[in-house]
């Protein structure tokens, strides 16, 4: 899927729960989405016009933008499209691949800022998990996706660990 596509996926998904200005959308997009999902101004308004110009979208002059009945269709169509595969880019792997360069010393930095920043990411879900009620049909969904985060949150941790031992940091 292109990623224009994703990038409407995005924006018809975060209005489907209530109209709102380019700023909100990606306001909301980072507050709801953020732990897996980030979209740019640059990639919202050129797209929010392509959706206002095919129908999907809607406002009046100085008002936020509404999903139509089309761009709810369109938003349904999205979501049964199976994402493709993105080529991974890892910047952490990149720099430790080539680790002889770099040194224990420089690896062991890179390794802890990379644990400081997971840890701190697990901090940030765990409120949203509070507030989460996993009897909500609604809010189960949520609950997934803040769960695919955690869950990886962990498993990067335990590799971090597991890289200390191998290389002896």
């Amino acid at each position: 899927m292109p990623r224009t596509s994703q990038t409407e996926l995005a924006i018809l998904g975060a209005l489907s729960i209530e109209p709102m200005s380019g700023y909100r959308v990606r306001a909301e997009i980072l507050a709801t989405l953020g732990h897996f999902w980030t979209e740019s101004f640059g990639q919202i308004y050129p797209t929010l016009a392509k959706l206002e110009e095919a129908g999907f979208v809607e406002r009046e002059a100085g008002e936020p933008f509404s999903i139509t009945p089309s761009g709810r269709r369109r938003l349904r169509e999205l979501l049964r499209t199976p994402p493709e595969p993105i080529p991974p880019r890892n910047a952490l792997l990149l720099r430790l691949f080539f680790g002889k360069e770099l040194g224990p010393a420089g690896c062991r930095e890179l390794l802890d800022r990379t644990e400081r920043d997971v840890r701190a990411q697990l901090a940030e879900l765990a409120p949203i998990r509070a507030r989460l009620d996993p009897e909500d049909p609604d809010e189960r969904y949520q609950l997934v996706t803040l769960s695919a985060g955690e869950h990886h949150g962990r498993a990067t941790l335990d590799w971090i660990a597991e890289t200390r031992g191998l290389l002896g940091l």
